[in-house]
């Protein structure tokens, strides 16, 4: 058993019958935490307001903390977080856990500090590309210590009170927009501001460079993105914040997927009619694969009454929905291919290694290409469905099992990453209670 009673091996509950739930979710870690860190170095406080409280959210405040922010909670029992920015402030160790925006968004910020901040997390994060975001705060005028490694662990050297320089910056962000979207959060705070221009393939999931962008101008800050590849921030002020942060759409996935493999409805409330969160993407994913999708003012409702069917599908711009999509296409009528994300081969895990493995060994036939994967569906016999300490493949084999007896899904506490109590709410789908 894990330390929160789950465990180790998780037995994924078969459906029953058709659904019939309201799943309400939590904030978006996206926004979550891009709104964190414009609150820390904003010029006065900032509200945020439903916020997502997981590892990874967590863990990015908690390095904001040591940063020099305040951040505290506000009593009412709503879990808003009131953030009181201060000085930057070097001389402290930061746990990035295995998030990226945590490792990523917060050494430009550290390069505002008055000493060094030395940056470290979990092994696997070890392992997560970090090359280009370093090479940029030294062209930057940003001292960073690495080994030569490109990764955790690593030291910035704080500008102190000479400021950061800023300028122009080209780099490679065909790993990850993570690595523009960095540089854009704390690029108001340097002398000259920051043009960061994109040299080589393609970035992946763009629209979370235009969530950035998107906040950023939320907090006053000049943004001029209308050249292609290329993002300018002027230096100047950041206001202070009071929102509401939105549901998080990318975690939706597999409950509003679960529609699709059992039958009957689920509905999302506060579903936005506009975002820029990468994950609304789902409505077009699930009606092509059979779901019907209705979206009104009450939410994103999707009903499922047929047999999944395959996909050819482009996920560069919202990879993150992949193991959701794969876990479909191996229960799916008809064979699916999914493209344009060989960029998650660095993710939390090789995910396009870890989703073949794992769908062959329960019979499914995948093959990887270069840049995604082709799954033909075949009959799927239960195992345990190993995670990698990746919280989308373990919602990925919660997804397996509604409908395949005998999937045990390894170590899925570590959804915990991005989603609270995820099997609590996986029980309410499948029972029919209203979520949490």
């Amino acid at each position: 058993m894990t330390a929160h009673g789950v465990p180790d091996h998780w037995p994924a509950p078969l459906a029953i019958g058709p659904l019939d739930a309201v799943v309400r979710l939590p904030g978006s870690k996206s926004l979550t935490n891009r709104y964190l860190v414009l609150a820390a170095l904003a010029a006065s406080g900032s509200r945020l307001r439903a916020p997502l409280r997981s590892r990874d959210s967590l863990l990015m405040a908690a390095g904001l903390r040591t940063l020099g922010a305040d951040i505290i909670d506000l009593p009412g029992g709503d879990g808003d977080w009131q953030v009181t920015p201060g000085p930057v402030r070097g001389g402290g160790q930061l746990d990035c856990g295995l998030a990226g925006t945590v490792m990523r968004f917060l050494p430009p910020v550290a390069a505002l500090a008055d000493g060094p901040v030395r940056f470290d997390g979990d092994e696997g994060a070890r392992r997560r590309p970090m090359g280009p975001i370093l090479d940029a705060l030294r062209a930057l005028g940003v001292g960073v210590d690495d080994d030569g490694s490109s990764a955790l662990p690593f030291t910035v050297q704080g500008c102190g009170a000479q400021g950061v320089p800023g300028g122009a910056v080209t780099l490679d962000a065909s790993q990850s927009s993570q690595f523009v979207s960095a540089l854009l959060l704390a690029g108001a705070r340097f002398e000259r501001g920051v043009t960061v221009h994109h040299d080589g393939k393609p970035v992946p999931s763009e629209p979370h460079i235009e969530m950035t962008v998107a906040t950023l101008r939320e907090a006053g800050v000049v943004v001029d993105d209308t050249e292609a590849n290329t993002w300018r921030v002027e230096p100047g002020p950041i206001s202070g914040l009071d929102v509401l942060v939105e549901p998080d759409l990318s975690n939706a996935g597999p409950f509003l997927a679960a529609a699709l493999v059992a039958g009957g409805t689920v509905l999302v409330p506060d579903w936005p009619q506009r975002t820029t969160q990468a994950g609304d993407l789902l409505r077009e994913i699930l009606a092509a694969m059979g779901a019907h999708v209705d979206w009104s003012g009450s939410g994103l409702r999707v009903t499922g009454a047929g047999p999944v069917q395959g996909i050819d599908v482009d996920l560069h711009e919202a990879s993150e929905l992949t193991p959701t999509v794969a876990a479909l296409a191996a229960l799916a009528a008809s064979p699916s291919w999914i493209r344009g994300v060989a960029h998650i081969r660095g993710h939390e895990t090789d995910r396009l290694a870890a989703l073949d493995t794992e769908l062959s060994a329960m019979g499914a036939n995948v093959v990887q290409t270069a840049d995604g994967l082709r799954i033909q569906p075949a009959p799927l016999q239960g195992a345990v469905f190993h995670t990698y300490h990746d919280h989308r493949m373990a919602m990925a084999g919660a997804i397996l099992g509604l409908r395949v007896p005998g999937v045990l899904v390894e170590n899925v506490c570590t959804t915990a990453k991005t989603l609270p109590d995820f099997t609590g709410r996986w029980g309410s789908l499948l029972a029919g209670r209203v979520d949490r």
